[in-house]
């Protein structure tokens, strides 16, 4: 096994990490120290990891350094539960991160999520979506997409979120990240390897060991991939970015929807159901007098009522992005709601996080570039 410039320590499972030790004739059980230094006391650098002999660690950092992507730019959202970090990887690329924070309520414990991106750029063009109004530059390493849990580990450990007494919860902090989903910057099963190997390496219990069904890939539709991840042993939860009831209308916002039509996507999810027996989340971008009349979710409900309890809507009025949409208004959001209630299909509406720092997706990095260039 090799490790170059592009593929460090950080793209390795505990087994592989092993394995490059052993083939240095370094002691495997080494490989353990060095995992849980990264991903249980969230060491920066070798350094960090006491219980390694200062000689290996000097050895370690020559033949085998770890690359952080450095944070260009930092905000928090008003209410302080989003933070939003535009980072550089070290070929000089942009991209987006965002930790969101959520007090325990009716619907489950405290959590912390981080909302990771697997490409720089975007092949997939959506046109409500910011990343996608910038084009493709490359594919993320799994260890770059592994490094922005990590930064938001180490800052959660150094300074756990504290959240005040609310709706009958009492007080208390989140000092760790306990769920991960795909849905920043890229499409991840257009980079399906390296998305998968970063989430074997989150999941892989020597080390961070995250739950599988805490991390969530969300797709445009790529149907190949979405039959791939059907067969993974791995048991991630699915999220199919919809926002359309027809291909017609997809294919106006969505151009993937020319090459998957949505008879197809929606075959290949009921396979996928069949397959793992867990749900699928449909995203559906609420955009203000194109797809939030009542017409259309008479027709998302109908097409995702066979699905039954297998189906989750989740409604998201859109961001404010170049494009110039506009979300609905309360009571439209609430009518689009009722109706696919009343038709059984499960549904919510997305809290809308962080939009004074521009926590969409692609919309920080959008900015920084348009900054550089005035």
């Amino acid at each position: 096994m090799i490790l170059t410039q592009e593929r460090g320590p950080l793209d390795l499972t505990s087994a592989e990490l092993a394995e490059w030790l052993a083939e240095r004739n370094i002691p495997k059980y080494r490989a353990k120290q060095i995992f849980q230094g990264f991903y249980k006391t969230l060491a920066a650098d070798y350094d960090g990891i006491s219980v390694l002999p200062k000689a290996l660690r000097e050895e370690l950092t020559n033949i085998a350094p770890i690359f952080t992507p450095v944070i260009v730019r930092e905000l928090r959202s008003s209410d302080n539960r989003t933070m939003k970090l535009l980072l550089r990887l070290r070929d000089g690329r942009l991209i987006e991160t965002a930790l969101m924070l959520y007090p325990p309520s009716q619907y489950g414990r405290g959590r912390a999520t981080v909302c990771v991106s697997t490409q720089a750029g975007c092949a997939f063009g959506c046109t409500f979506c910011a990343t996608g109004q910038m084009g493709f530059d490359r594919h993320l390493t799994a260890g770059e997409i592994v490094a922005q849990i990590i930064i938001f580990a180490r800052m959660l450990r150094h300074e756990p979120w504290k959240y005040p007494a609310a709706m009958g919860f009492p007080a208390g902090e989140i000092d760790h990240i306990t769920n991960i989903v795909l849905m920043g910057m890229g499409e991840p099963l257009h980079n399906y390897t390296h998305s998968l190997q970063a989430l074997h390496i989150i999941n892989d219990p020597e080390g961070f060991h995250l739950g599988a069904r805490h991390m969530t890939v969300s797709t445009v539709g790529v149907i190949p991939g979405i039959e791939r991840l059907a067969k993974e042993p791995l048991q991630v939860n699915l999220a199919i970015s919809l926002h359309a009831p027809n291909n017609a209308m997809r294919i106006k916002t969505m151009p993937v929807a020319r090459k998957w039509r949505m008879d197809e996507l929606m075959t290949a999810c009921r396979a996928y159901i069949q397959s793992t027996g867990r749900q699928v989340t449909f995203e559906y971008v609420l955009l203000a007098g194109i797809n939030d009349a009542k017409e259309h979710a008479i027709e998302l409900a109908s097409r995702l009522q066979g699905l039954k309890q297998f189906a989750h809507v989740n409604l998201i009025p859109v961001n404010a992005t170049s494009a110039e949409y506009r979300p609905p208004n309360g009571a439209d959001i609430a009518a689009f709601r009722a109706i696919l209630t009343k038709a059984g299909v499960s549904n919510s509406v997305r809290a809308e996080r962080g939009d004074d720092i521009a926590a969409s997706c692609g919309q920080l990095r959008t900015r920084e570039t348009a900054l550089r260039q005035s």
